[in-house]
């Protein structure tokens, strides 16, 4: 018998059964192998049907090679029936010597969005806008919404001045992952560059964030966020 094709997740389709729910997690954040510094991811409720999503990075003070660590980025957007649209989104990176931060804009009615601050002027161009483009931040919520085992999702990433495709393959069998004094049955669901670095997620049922967040640069693990603990809209 041949082998099932494995289901394709298009962009704008949302599970029946999709909530977005506000949320707060905290992570342990590592560094090519040892522990640097600490992370949150947090989605909220903004007001006037809009929600916004916060991610922070902060590495340790005093150790070197971690400029990168130091990150916020968020995005505000709106939830049209579990299709998540980007109407704002800015990213701050923050170092001794380095202070950059982007703003960008979604404006649907005239179908641009475009990006400003510390940019190359190539990137500062209007973008044109797509049904169901999201900001990175949208996507991880996007992945832990969408996956099933087995499952391939494709989504398009309008972000920072930049566009590109992205396909998430999820794996056909979790793995267990221990967080504090809990185990969790994760799926994991990864995404390949062209120029071969990775991203890799692990998603568990019921947990409205990623068990972990794994970012692999030339082979080797680069950025890893691993879940310390989080809390839901009910506590």
């Amino acid at each position: 018998m041949a082998a099932s094709e494995p289901a394709v997740q298009s962009p704008g389709e949302a599970p029946a059964d999709a909530v977005l729910e506000p949320f707060l997690a905290t992570y342990d954040a590592w560094y090519r192998g040892r522990q640097a510094g600490d992370a949150s991811l947090q989605v909220s409720e903004a007001g006037d049907g809009r929600w916004r999503v916060d991610l922070s990075i902060r590495g340790a003070r005093g150790l070197a090679g971690l400029a990168r660590l130091n990150i916020e980025q968020s995005t505000v957007f709106e939830d049209d029936a579990g299709r998540y649209r980007p109407l704002s989104q800015s990213t701050v990176r923050k170092a001794m010597l380095l202070d950059k931060r982007v703003t960008g804009t979604y404006d649907w009615g005239t179908m641009q969005a475009h990006w400003d601050g510390d940019l190359k002027k190539d990137r500062r161009r209007p973008l044109a806008l797509q049904p169901g483009d999201m900001s990175a931040l949208l996507i991880n919520l996007a992945v832990i919404r969408d996956a099933r085992a087995g499952a391939v999702l494709h989504y398009r990433f309008v972000d920072g001045g930049r566009v590109r495709e992205h396909v998430y393959h999820v794996a056909a069998q979790p793995e267990t992952l221990a967080v504090a004094d809990m185990s969790y049955d994760a799926l994991r669901v990864a995404r390949t560059d062209h120029d071969g670095d990775q991203t890799v997620l692990w998603v568990a049922g019921g947990v409205p964030t990623p068990i972990r967040i794994l970012q692999r640069k030339d082979g080797r693990d680069e950025i890893d966020l691993r879940l310390v603990e989080y809390r839901g809209a009910r506590g």
